[in-house]
This record gives structure tokens, C-alpha cells and sequence, in this order.
């Protein structure tokens, strides 16, 4: 093929990709992570964005943990998810485990924007917190309510963990230093939506759920209460690549319309409402945001 059919071809080739969907300076990409709550909050930021700012949203849901959608977000294939600030902290920034919400939203937004080029929004208003779930029946039988009150009975239990949770600085490893606590085997790993599955079912007997899981009080399961404080905060907050919000400065604005408003309440009846009562989580979120006067 001569030079100059091969740059015509090339040129109606570009015109043919551009014509068949928005550009990608018009496109902004939402990702989530691999649960039930991440999904939701891609959809809410997806839903909102498309809103408030006209601009096309596709949605890359499911990405795996964390670090997928780090790497998601460095490289370009997401511009924006959900993250938790205690989350951010240990497992991205590799930094000591800090208390103070404040302190620790302040470090993790001040060490996104100088390390990677990531802003940081305001927190949504929840924070999701891992939580150590037994059976309610267990829990009443043997009168617990806290961590500390359950170690003497792990002796005899087999605890089935996320992979996340298990290489994680704030994972498993400081859980059973802090609290002395020893199972009767190893820890079963498995994927996040089997975990509670497993534990209602007896194949396990512990689990690293998520506080405003909406199964744990609909199915009779019972937190413990982290009454050493091992966990920091996990305050949920938009990620967002500087490049996108530079070229779409509305996409600022929209998003600090969502800050502090979404309780930890609010999330609970949302998990409940997919995982549950077995709504679409689009219809879910856009019923959301209707009520909230947020569309």
C-alpha cells in the first residue's frame, strides 16, 4: 500500500472511531472495587457526574481491591472511585495506623496530591469500618460484645478472611497481635461475597465484614466491638485523577455537592437494598438521589 492511501485510511479510521461514541475529552471513567458497597458508590458518583455536568460516564465496576484500582487510576483507565481514607493510609501509603479522622483524612489528601497526582474530596459523611462478625446465636449464648471478651472462644473457631484483609498492614497479622487472639485452624481466604454466606452456614465462624454491611442485622449477625481500637478510620472519599478535574472543572463542584451526605445509615439501607432485597443498584442509587434532592 503506498504511504499516501496508508494516511487516508488512517485518517478515516480516526474519523470512524470518533463517530462512534463521545470523546474521550468528554468522557469521564468510574471505577469501583470488587463488593456490593463499592458498586454502589461508582454508581452514585456515575449517576451524579452524568447530572450535574452533561459529560459521558462510562463505568468500570468490579475492579478487584485496592490496588487495582490505584494502579487504575495512575495509569489512566479510571478517573475517579471510592476510597476509605484508613484504607489509603496503611495499604497504599504504607504510613502507621493513625486514630484521629481528621489527622488521617488530612495525610492521606496532602500525600495523594505530592506522591501520585490524586486529589482527594471531601468525605461523603460515612466511615466504613472493618468489623469482626460472629453469629448473633454465638454471640448471646456466649454473652459477648467485644473483641477482648471473645478471645478465650477463638481457640475453638475457624475464621475465614478476604485476601485484602489478610496481606493488609491494618489486617489480619495486627488483629491477632493486638488482641492475643488464636483460631482452632488457619484462616479460610475467600471472596467478599461468600463470606457471610459461609458464616451463616457454619463453615466458618468469624469474619472481617464492613460495618455498614446491611446483612449483618438482617441476617442475625452480631459485630464485635473493636474495643481496643485496632482499626483506623475509614472515612469513604472520592479519588479523582488532577488531569480530569483540570479539564472538567464542573466535575469539582458536582462532587463537593455530595460531601457529608451519605450517613452510615444511609449506607446500610443502601447494601440492604441490593444485597438483601435484590434491587438493581442503578434504580437503588437514582431513588437515593431523588430523595436526597441530589439530581
Amino acid at each position: 500500500m503506498s504511504r499516501r492511501k496508508l494516511q487516508i485510511c488512517c485518517l478515516v479510521a480516526l474519523v470512524f472511531c470518533a463517530a462512534c461514541g463521545p470523546g474521550r475529552q468528554r468522557t469521564l471513567v468510574i471505577g469501583s472495587k470488587n463488593f456490593t458497597e463499592q458498586v454502589i458508590l461508582g454508581e452514585l458518583l456515575a449517576q451524579h457526574l452524568e447530572a450535574k455536568t452533561g459529560l459521558h460516564v462510562e463505568r468500570r465496576f468490579y475492579l478487584a481491591g485496592t490496588y487495582i484500582c490505584q494502579q487504575a487510576l495512575l495509569s489512566g483507565r479510571i478517573d475517579a472511585y471510592v476510597e476509605y481514607t484508613g484504607t489509603a493510609l496503611t495499604a497504599i501509603l504504607k504510613e502507621p495506623v493513625e486514630r484521629n479522622a481528621a489527622d488521617v483524612y488530612a495525610k492521606v489528601k496532602r500525600e495523594y496530591t505530592s506522591r501520585f497526582g490524586l486529589e482527594v474530596m471531601q468525605p461523603l459523611g460515612f466511615d466504613n469500618t472493618f468489623a469482626i462478625v460472629v453469629r448473633g446465636q454465638t454471640a448471646r449464648q456466649l454473652g459477648l460484645h467485644t473483641l477482648s471478651q471473645a478471645v478465650p472462644d477463638a481457640v475453638h473457631w475457624r475464621p475465614g478472611f478476604g485476601y485484602e484483609f489478610m496481606e493488609r498492614p491494618d489486617g489480619y497479622a495486627g488483629l491477632v497481635r493486638t488482641y492475643g487472639l488464636k483460631f482452632a485452624e488457619a484462616p479460610r481466604i475467600m471472596d467478599l461475597g461468600l463470606l457471610y454466606r459461609s458464616l451463616l452456614g457454619g463453615q466458618v465462624d468469624l469474619v472481617a465484614g464492613n460495618s455498614t454491611d446491611g446483612l449483618i442485622a438482617a441476617r442475625d449477625l452480631t459485630i464485635l466491638e473493636d474495643d481496643k481500637h485496632y482499626f483506623p478510620p475509614y472515612q469513604a472519599v472520592p479519588v479523582v485523577r488532577r488531569e480530569a478535574l483540570q479539564r472538567h472543572p464542573e466535575v469539582r463542584r458536582a462532587l463537593d455537592e455530595l460531601a457529608g451526605r451519605i450517613s452510615d445509615a444511609d449506607m446500610r439501607k443502601l447494601n440492604y437494598a441490593v444485597d438483601g432485597e435484590h434491587q438493581d443498584p442503578a434504580t437503588v442509587v437514582h431513588e437515593f438521589l431523588r430523595a436526597s434532592h441530589l439530581e
